[in-house]
């Protein structure tokens, strides 16, 4: 069985209740385990087959800066040929920072499966979303 991480930064909610959407679609298919972006790290990446990473866009259309930016930017050497998706909530704008984190998760190397993004708390094409999302790290 498959061993997925799902590394999530949350300020109001909505993106932790993405995470236990992506975790919840996986029941039963892979071993996926809940992280916060605080607790993980380098040294944990190579225990993963695949990783989701969520973060919710902050300011100017940017990954949060403080707890998540430090993690992600630690890993990133290490992500080239890893299976990983990305999701994440906004309150306003486009989803500019979406696009420009998958463009430089491409930059990286990683195999980007998939995207999922949503305005505010998750809805029903939200959690279709999250759960193709889900689907396509196995």
């Amino acid at each position: 069985m498959k061993k997925i991480a799902i590394v999530y930064y949350s300020g109001t909610g909505n993106t932790e209740a993405m995470a236990a959407i992506v975790k919840d679609s996986l029941e039963g298919r892979a071993e996926a385990v809940l992280f916060t972006a605080g607790e993980f790290s380098t040294s944990l990446l190579q225990d993963y087959d695949a990783i989701a990473f969520g973060c919710p866009a902050m300011g100017d259309e940017v990954l949060e800066e403080e707890v998540f930016e430090p993690m992600f930017a630690a890993l990133e050497t290490s992500l080239a040929g890893k299976k990983i998706a990305l999701f994440g909530s906004y309150g306003w704008g486009d989803g500019e920072w979406m696009r420009s984190w998958e463009d430089r998760c491409n930059a990286d190397g990683a195999d980007v499966v998939a995207t999922a993004i949503c305005q505010d708390a998750p809805d029903g094409e939200a959690k279709a979303a999250l759960e193709a999302l889900a689907s396509a790290l196995l």
